[in-house]
């Protein structure tokens, strides 16, 4: 019952999303026609339409975003009309005529079909613009389908998700009414609000077309759910409740136990006892630990994968607690959980230990037995353990390292035990490892294969694991993506079969990554990026030249990226000049 809840209050909240904002006009359009017959309709259209388009997704594959696309387009095509019918009573009068016929012919009244019809019209319509609105709360529902596979709960998750989201609008539909109906008592100006309307949808029609709402809309918007939803998620859906649902933890939120973590008297509550480390496959840096061993240590478990860019960015500062806090008895423990299947290679894990300089035992858990074991869904994901073996505090996702780094110090401390070493660490990350800059992160984690896939634009169809040439598009819109060249396209990655071959991504963001990796025994594979449709320059990150050239030697995250002007909407071209590539998944910073 709890995601059912999370699902529907993350609903309730898409009504201050920002791509929300070009809708809300299509909504209120209708703000003058009686509840029953126009804005409960239009509610139910939009909510069973972006249910079952959404239900479609956790099971349709490759084709569902060209069909949503295709979906965008139609409703488009019907806000424009409904659009220019308030802005001109003749074109109102024409496309009301058939409808006005049909209701005369079954119900013998000549108002009533027509408000139903075009009112539930509205809201599929509706229902196809709102369903890239997407936050946290949704993107678990749908990752949870991912890695589970489609089921009853998810359908009904995503209906309460509908369901939520159609409150709100509901209920800002019934207020638009009244003050609708105040201004017509008031002003006598019907005529010119329904044009306003009609003027505002259109607008609204020119920015969702132009891809506005989701670049302009984004940055001057006032509010945002992301937070508040992933409060939701951390407060009503703690680690040990955890369902199998597995994800990256883009930005530093704050977990259930933080606000006693900002104040070093108040006591840590025990949220658990720690589990068994048995189940990894190997181990590095240390002889296998157990909760035995471990026994009068306070201990640091921290959940990582080495393609993970928000990983990467908290080691800098799990390595410098490791060292500064081993003589007062902190044990930290990386527990090494891929998440693609060049990840569960050992020899690849050891070497990303050795290049990230990470001296602290590391456990590979390549079959997941550790991450089930704490009922564990993030990278990185960190839980704090005192010497008695009971868990005290956990955190998801990078950021918050002082409030992390004073729990070690209380959990040190309890017992009135002294700590040979005052302050908090300090930590210059450098290259991916440095700092995000989260203010400006407007693309969200891309993955290429098609299990994850989304906002994939190549005009041609993609085929699932089988040799296909692909183009790109002429224009791209912000956090679309493509494949140019031949192309086999598999669950988790795209591998280029026959050079060259492109990849082009519009994002906005500061940093750009992309896992890549050889798949031919390891061989080389030389690749050109462009910013822009000019070399990078400046902006090039640490694995390219200035003039955008570089090298994919190894399976692992490479930065290609890093703007040191004014971040703004961008796009971006990688040529490979050798076949035999692996691409798996875009991340910014």
């Amino acid at each position: 019952m709890l995601i059912y809840f999370l699902a529907f209050v993350g609903g309730i909240l898409t009504i201050v999303s920002p791509c929300i904002l070009p809708v809300l006009p299509f909504v209120f359009s209708r703000a003058d026609q009686p509840f029953r017959r126009s804005g409960l309709p239009l509610l139910i259209g939009m909510a069973i339409t972006f249910a079952a388009l959404a239900s479609v997704a956790t099971v349709a594959g490759a084709w569902i975003v060209r069909a949503n696309q295709i979906g965008r387009g139609l409703a488009l095509v019907v806000f424009l009309a409904m659009g220019l019918a308030l802005v001109f009573p003749a074109i109102a009068e024409t496309l009301s005529r058939p409808f006005v016929r049909l209701g005369e012919r079954i119900q013998h009244k000549a108002d009533a079909a027509p408000n139903i019809v075009q009112s539930a019209l509205l809201g599929v319509a509706t229902g196809l613009l709102w369903a890239p609105c997407a936050g946290p709360i949704l993107g678990l529902i749908l990752t949870g389908a991912a890695v589970q596979g489609a089921s009853a709960q998810t359908a009904i998750s995503l209906l309460a998700f509908a369901v939520g989201a159609a409150l709100s609008m509901g209920l800002a539909l019934l207020a638009g009414n009244r003050v609708f109906m105040l201004m017509k008592r008031s002003l006598r100006v019907e005529e010119w609000i329904r044009r306003g309307l009609g003027a505002a949808v259109l607008l609204g029609v020119i920015a969702i077309a132009f891809g506005w709402d989701q670049g302009i809309l984004r940055r001057i918007s006032l509010a945002s759910t992301t937070g508040i939803e992933q409060n939701l998620v951390d407060r009503l859906h703690p680690a040990k409740n955890a369902t199998a649902v597995s994800t990256d933890a883009t930005q530093a939120q704050p977990s259930m136990t933080m606000m006693a973590a900002k104040n070093a008297q108040a006591p840590l509550p025990v949220e658990g006892t720690m589990p068994s480390l048995d189940g990894a496959v190997a181990w590095l840096n240390s002889p296998p630990l157990s909760p035995k061993d471990l026994k009068g240590k306070v201990v640091l478990i921290d959940f990582w994968t080495y393609s993970c860019i928000n990983c990467l960015r908290s080691i800098p500062y799990i390595q410098a607690w490791a060292e500064k806090y081993k003589g007062d008895g902190l044990v930290v423990i990386g527990v090494h959980t891929p998440e693609f299947a060049f990840e569960k290679d050992r020899a690849n894990v050891a070497h990303a230990v050795g290049e990230l300089k990470i001296t602290y035992p590391v456990a590979i858990d390549s079959n997941y037995a550790i991450w089930k074991a704490f009922n564990n869904e993030y990278w990185p994901a960190h839980y704090f353990i005192d010497r008695q073996g009971k868990i005290r505090h956990h955190h998801f996702g990078e950021g918050e390292y002082d409030q992390s780094e004073r729990v070690i110090r209380q959990l040190l401390k309890e017992g009135n035990m002294p700590l040979a070493v005052t302050g908090l660490v300090e930590v210059d990350g450098q290259g991916a490892q440095a700092a995000a800059d989260i203010d400006n992160v407007g693309s969200p984690e891309t993955y290429i294969g098609y299990e994850r896939r989304q906002n994939f634009m190549s005009p041609e169809a993609l085929k699932k694991d089988s040799g296909t040439v692909y183009t790109s598009p002429g224009r791209l819109n912000v956090n679309e993506w493509a494949l140019a060249g031949k192309w086999i396209v598999g669950d988790e990655r795209a591998e280029l079969i026959a050079a060259p071959g492109k990849i082009i991504f519009r994002f906005h963001a500061r940093d750009l990554h992309l896992v890549l990796g050889p798949a031919k025994g390891n061989k080389p594979v030389r690749f050109r990026i462009l910013l822009d449709g000019a070399p990078p320059d400046a902006d090039h990150g640490t694995d390219v030249d200035t003039q955008g050239n570089g090298t994919v030697k190894e399976y692992r995250l490479y930065q290609l990226i890093r703007q040191k002007g004014k971040i703004e909407d961008r796009t971006f071209q990688i040529e490979f000049l050798d076949p035999g590539v692996q691409a798996f998944a875009f991340t910014f910073g």
